[in-house]
């Protein structure tokens, strides 16, 4: 797996920006949010109430 639950989710938008539409079906409007620059995809993840290995997989099968 390229990316993992310890990555901010700016990290990741920063190197996989393919992952967008991943996150947004998934409800996460992420973007423009100031805390995903330091927010991991757990963190994220419970905030929103997502499954962080549902997500996970997701977001790696987009890249």
């Amino acid at each position: 797996m390229k990316i993992t639950k310890n990555m901010t989710i700016g990290e990741i938008i920063r190197k996989y920006p393919q992952v967008i539409d991943t996150l947004m079906s998934f409800g996460m409007g992420c973007m423009g949010c100031p805390s995903a620059q330091v927010e991991t995809l757990e963190e994220a993840t419970k905030v929103h109430g997502i499954d962080v290995g549902t997500l996970e997989k997701a977001l790696n099968e987009a890249i």
